[in-house]
């Protein structure tokens, strides 16, 4: 079986990659798709395609749309929606994600550390795994895969 993975979240570390390359090393066949993660591209790709913005407001909102078409798109097409949830920043688009995904039906697996599981109850609570690390949601996968660990 072959898995559509939507990696969507926290941007600032490599967590995509580590999960990518532990999927690799245990052979596990998995399509993975993400947001845009250079941030100044995400943040610009509304104005440097339609033109720039006198106000701050409609800069940002240019580059939210833009960025959803893509999003969207690609957690439609997913069989798993992972979110991870960093210790920085708010991230308000992850919960967005979370819940598109979950209002899709689609399987979704929440990652953050034990701190934040006050503010995202009801992210969790929509989950079908919340996990700690990469390690789990590897495990996660296979499991999913091929019935074993």
């Amino acid at each position: 079986m072959k898995l559509k993975v939507y990696l969507s979240g926290e941007i600032h570390t490599n967590w995509r990659d580590e999960i990518i390359d532990k999927c690799k090393s245990k052979n596990l066949e998995i399509e993975f798709m993400s947001p845009a993660t250079n941030h100044e591209l995400s943040d610009d790709v509304g104005v440097k395609i339609l033109g720039n913005e006198e106000k701050k407001f409609w800069h940002d909102n240019k580059g939210a749309k833009i960025n959803a078409i893509r999003t969207r798109n690609a957690i439609e097409k997913a069989d798993i929606v992972v979110v991870r949830f960093g210790e920085k920043y708010k991230q308000w688009n992850a919960a967005f994600d979370a819940g598109y995904a979950s209002a899709l039906n689609k399987s979704l697996i929440i990652m953050h550390i034990d701190e934040h599981q006050h503010a995202l109850k009801e992210v969790d609570a929509a989950a079908l795994a919340v996990t700690k690390n990469t390690d789990e949601i590897v495990n996660i996968l296979q499991y999913s895969i091929k019935g074993s660990l």
